[in-house]
C-alpha cells in the first residue's frame, strides 16, 4: 500500500502522519508538495492537519486551489482513496469532495484536548474494523471544527449512511455535553456517497504510538489496511 501525504505551506501534522504510516504501520509513504502535479502512483492520498496558507480567508479555502488538488480531485473521482484530517477535512469540503462546511467552534475558541468518538457506520474501510460500541479517545486541535450542512444535505448524509464518527462521552453515549465544538448531530467525520473520500476533525495519527500512552488511533489505520482494495 502506497500512501501520499500532501504538504501545504502551513501544514504541521504531515510528519505526524508520515511517522504513523511508515514507522507504526510499516507502509510506503511519499511526500507530495502542494505545487506537484504528479501523485507518484500512490493508492491513498492523505491531506494532513495544520494551517494551510495561514487559514487566510477560511480554513482550507486557498489550499483548495493548489495545483496538487486538481490531481487529488481526479484521483478521488476515479475511485481512489482520499482522507483529510482536521485542516485536510476543511480542504475537502472547500474543494467539494465532501459536502458541508467546518465553521468556527461554537465557543469561538481554539480547542486542543482528547475527546471521545464512536463509529456511526461499519460500512467504510475506515470504520469496518472498529468496534461499533467502543468510544475511542482521539485528540482534537482546531478552531474551525463545527460541522454544518443545510437541512437537505444533512438529511441526505444521514440517509446515505455517510456519517463516519460522532462525538460521545467515555461510555459511548452521544450527548450534547460530549460535543466539543457544536457540530450538527455531533458529527466528527463524514465520507462521500461513493465511500472513498473521508474527512474527520480528530487526529488518529496522534494516538497511534505506545510512547504517547494512547493507541486508540492505530485501529483506524489497521481498519484501512485490512479492508482496502488496491
Amino acid at each position: 500500500m502506497k500512501f501520499g501525504v500532501v504538504v501545504f505551506p502551513g501544514s504541521n501534522c504531515d510528519e505526524d502522519m508520515i511517522y504513523t504510516l511508515r514507522h507504526v504501520m510499516g507502509q510506503e509513504v511519499v511526500k507530495l508538495w502542494h505545487k506537484d502535479t504528479d501523485l507518484q502512483g500512490v493508492d491513498f492520498v492523505v491531506l494532513p492537519g495544520g494551517f494551510s496558507y495561514g487559514d487566510y480567508l477560511r480554513a482550507g479555502a486557498i489550499a483548495r486551489f493548489s495545483p496538487i488538488m486538481q490531481e487529488v480531485m481526479r484521483h478521488a473521482k476515479k475511485g481512489g482513496y482520499v482522507m483529510g484530517i482536521c485542516n485536510g477535512f476543511q480542504i475537502l469540503t472547500e474543494s467539494g469532495l465532501l459536502e458541508g462546511a467546518l465553521l468556527r467552534n461554537l465557543n469561538q475558541r481554539y480547542i486542543c484536548k482528547n475527546v471521545y468518538i464512536k463509529p456511526a457506520t461499519p460500512n467504510t474501510i475506515l470504520t469496518a474494523g472498529l468496534s461499533q460500541k467502543k468510544a475511542y479517545k482521539i485528540p482534537i486541535a482546531h478552531g474551525e471544527g463545527r460541522y454544518y450542512a443545510p437541512k437537505d444535505i444533512l438529511k441526505s448524509i444521514q440517509d446515505n449512511d455517510q456519517i463516519l464518527f460522532q462525538y460521545c462521552d467515555a461510555s459511548g453515549k452521544v450527548t450534547e455535553e460530549a460535543n466539543p465544538n457544536g457540530s450538527l448531530l455531533n458529527i466528527a467525520g463524514i465520507c462521500n456517497k461513493e465511500r472513498n473520500v473521508f474527512g474527520m476533525m480528530p487526529h488518529p495519527e496522534r494516538a497511534a504510538d505506545e510512547l504517547l500512552k494512547n493507541t486508540d488511533g492505530r485501529a483506524f489505520f489497521e481498519s484501512i489496511l485490512a479492508h482496502v482494495a488496491v
